[in-house]
C-alpha cells in the first residue's frame, strides 16, 4: 500500500490512521477465515456460519478499497491554501470593487537633509535662486531639516473591457510637498495634500493606442519603453524631490495621444497646461533703479492667483498650450526618443484696457535615449532640450522669457542636459551618479539713451557687491546663467520579503551656479547637500 505523506492536512492523517486500523482488521479476519475456518468444519460448524463469516470479510475488504481510494486522491490533491500565501503577499494588495480592480501602492517616508547653506527648503531643493551669494546671510548658515512630506500613496483602478479590445483605468498618485497659504511647521505640519499625478487611460491593446487626460509626467519626461506607456517614466532616482539639475519634466493637466507599431515604434502628441516664467528687468520695484537698469515697461505679464488659485502667486496670461510631438524607437538594444516643442508667451502694454497684447511662439527639439550597457546590472541615459523658451521644463527653474523695451516678449534661448549611470551590483543595492546642467543665453537690451538695461543677462547689471559682506541686492543682479549640477547616491534593500521591502538611501549633490558677467564680475555660488531616507514599500518587492 502507498506511504502516507507527511506533509498532508492533519485530517488527511486521521483518515490514514483509519486505513492501518482498518487493513490490521481485515488482515485479522482474513487469517481467521483461513485457519480457523477448516477446524471449525471439523467441528461440525454449518455451512451457513462459513458463508457469514466469508460475507463478512468480502465487506471489509471493499472498505478497505474504498479507503485506499479516498487516500490516493487526497495525496493528488494541491496543497491547502495557506501554502501559497507568501507568494501572494509579497505583490501589492488587489481588490475587486464590483468590475473594477483596484490597486494599492506607495510608501512611508521618513528623511532628512543637511545643506552648508540655506535654503530654507523642505525635502525639494532650489537649484537656482535660493544659492545664496556671499552677501546675503543665508550664505554663512547651514541648513538641517527632517520630514516625512515625501511619503506618498498611490490607487490604481483598472476597469472591464468596455467593448473589443478597449480596456479603461485610472492612476491616482499623491503625497504632502506642497503649502497653503497657512500652512506652516510650527506644531502640526499642516500642509495640504497634493495631486502628483490623477488621470485616466482609454487603451486600445489590439489596435496599439492610448487617450490619457488628467495630470501626469509631459510627454518631455524621458521614458522607458517604446510604447510610452504612462508609469514607464525614467526619472532619476534621487531622495531630493527637486531630482537633478538638467532633467527634463513637469507633472501637469494635459490631454495626450499616443499610436504604437509592436514594442518598436510609437508617436504621440501632448496638448499641456501652459504657465510661463518670465524676468522682467533688474529694478522691481525699487525707486531709483539700481546702477545699470532701465525702468521696465508697464505692462501687465502676470495677475495674482483668483478663484481656486494661490492668493500670493503670480499667473501668466497665456492664450494657447503646450503642445508636445514625440517619436519612440526601441530597435533591439536600447531605447530612443526625439521630440518637438512649441510655446506660446503673451503680455499686455501697456498694461490697461487701451493697451497692445503682444504675443510670440518659440520652439525646442528634445532628445533622449537607455542604454543597457550590462543587462539588469549597469546602465547608461541621457537626455537634452535645447532651442527658446523652455526654462520652466528644466528642474532648475531658469526663466523662460523677458520682456523688450517696447514692450514685446522675447523668449530665451537655453539648453538643459542630463547623464546618469545606474549600477546594480548585487539585487539589494542600487547606486546612481547623476550630472547634468541648463544654460541661459543672454537676453538683454538697452533703453534709447543707451545708458540703462532691461532683459536678462545684461552687461550693464551691477555684480559688484556679490563677494561683499556690506552688498546688497541692488549690487548683485547676477542673472544666472547656468546652473551645474553632480549627484551620487544608493538605495539598499536591507530587508525584502511577505509584508514588502524596506530601503535606506543616501545621496550627496554639489550644484555650482554662475551668472552672466556684469559690472563687477560674473559671480559663482555653490551648495553642498546631503541626504538621507528610510522608506518602507508594503507589499511590494
Amino acid at each position: 500500500m502507498t506511504p502516507i505523506r507527511a506533509d498532508l492536512h492533519p485530517s488527511m492523517a486521521c483518515s490514514s490512521g483509519r486505513v492501518r486500523s482498518t487493513t490490521v482488521a481485515a488482515a485479522v479476519a482474513t487469517a481467521l477465515g483461513v485457519f480457523l475456518a477448516p477446524d471449525a468444519m471439523s467441528q461440525s460448524a454449518s455451512a451457513s456460519d462459513v458463508q457469514a463469516l466469508k460475507s463478512e470479510v468480502q465487506q471489509l475488504q471493499r472498505k478497505l478499497d474504498q479507503l485506499e481510494a479516498q487516500q490516493a486522491a487526497a495525496q493528488s490533491t494541491p496543497a491547502p491554501a495557506k501554502a501559497a500565501a507568501p507568494a501572494a503577499a509579497a505583490t501589492q494588495p488587489v481588490l475587486k470593487a464590483g468590475p473594477v480592480t483596484l490597486t494599492f501602492g506607495g510608501f512611508t517616508a521618513f528623511e532628512s537633509v543637511y545643506r552648508n547653506k540655506n535654503e530654507t527648503a523642505d525635502i525639494g531643493s532650489n537649484y537656482n535662486s535660493a544659492i545664496p551669494y556671499a552677501y546675503q546671510t543665508n550664505a554663512h548658515v547651514s541648513e538641517f531639516r527632517e520630514s516625512a512630506r515625501q511619503s506618498r500613496f498611490s490607487l490604481l483602478a483598472q476597469g472591464p473591457k468596455l467593448g473589443g479590445s478597449i480596456t479603461p483605468e485610472a492612476y491616482l498618485e499623491t503625497d504632502f510637498l506642497s503649502a497653503g497659504v497657512s500652512s506652516n511647521s510650527a506644531e502640526s505640519n499642516s500642509y495640504t495634500l497634493r495631486i502628483r499625478h490623477f488621470y485616466s487611460v482609454l487603451r486600445d491593446s489590439d489596435a496599439g493606442w492610448y487617450l490619457l487626460a488628467g495630470q501626469n509626467w509631459s510627454l518631455a519626461t524621458l521614458y522607458g519603453n517604446a510604447q510610452l506607456s504612462p508609469r514607464n517614466e525614467r526619472i532619476p532616482q534621487t531622495i531630493d524631490a527637486q531630482y537633478v539639475a538638467g532633467f527634463n519634466w513637469t507633472r501637469n493637466a494635459q490631454l495626450r495621444f499616443v499610436k504604437s507599431v509592436g514594442k518598436v515604434f510609437s508617436a504621440g502628441i501632448s496638448i499641456e497646461s501652459p504657465q510661463t516664467s518670465f524676468y522682467t528687468g533688474c529694478n522691481g520695484a525699487a525707486t531709483p533703479a539700481p546702477a545699470g537698469c532701465a525702468a521696465p515697461p508697464s505692462n501687465t505679464i502676470t495677475n495674482t492667483g483668483g478663484s481656486l488659485l494661490n492668493s500670493t502667486a503670480n499667473y501668466s496670461i497665456d492664450f494657447a498650450p503646450d503642445i508636445i510631438a514625440k517619436v519612440a524607437v526601441d530597435p533591439g538594444f536600447g531605447h530612443f526618443e526625439v521630440y518637438g516643442m512649441a510655446r506660446g508667451f503673451r503680455d499686455r502694454s501697456p498694461g490697461n484696457p487701451s493697451g497692445t497684447n503682444n504675443t510670440t511662439w518659440a520652439g525646442s527639439i528634445g532628445a533622449g535615449m537607455i542604454l543597457p550597457l550590462v543587462p539588469n546590472v549597469l546602465e547608461f541615459q541621457a537626455s537634452g532640450l535645447g532651442g527658446a523658451g523652455n526654462g520652466r521644463y528644466g528642474s532648475a527653474q531658469l526663466p523662460d522669457a523677458t520682456i523688450r523695451p517696447d514692450g514685446t516678449v522675447a523668449a530665451i534661448r537655453e539648453w538643459q542636459a542630463l547623464a546618469g549611470l545606474v549600477v546594480k551590483p548585487m539585487p539589494e543595492l542600487t547606486v546612481y551618479l547623476y550630472g547634468g546642467k541648463e544654460q541661459a543665453s543672454r537676453t538683454a537690451y538697452t533703453n534709447a539713451a543707451g545708458t540703462g538695461a532691461i532683459g536678462y543677462g545684461s552687461e550693464l547689471y551691477n555684480n559688484s557687491g556679490c563677494y561683499s559682506l556690506a552688498g546688497t541686492a541692488g549690487t548683485c543682479i547676477a542673472n544666472t546663467r547656468s546652473v551645474t549640477n553632480v549627484t551620487l547616491g544608493e538605495w539598499w534593500k536591507v530587508y525584502t520579503g511577505d509584508i514588502g521591502n524596506f530601503q535606506i538611501g543616501l545621496q550627496y549633490s554639489y550644484l555650482s551656479r554662475r551668472a552672466f558677467s556684469g559690472v563687477g564680475g560674473d559671480p559663482i555660488a555653490n551648495i553642498g547637500m546631503g541626504f538621507i531616507s528610510f522608506r518602507y514599500y508594503p507589499y511590494q518587492k
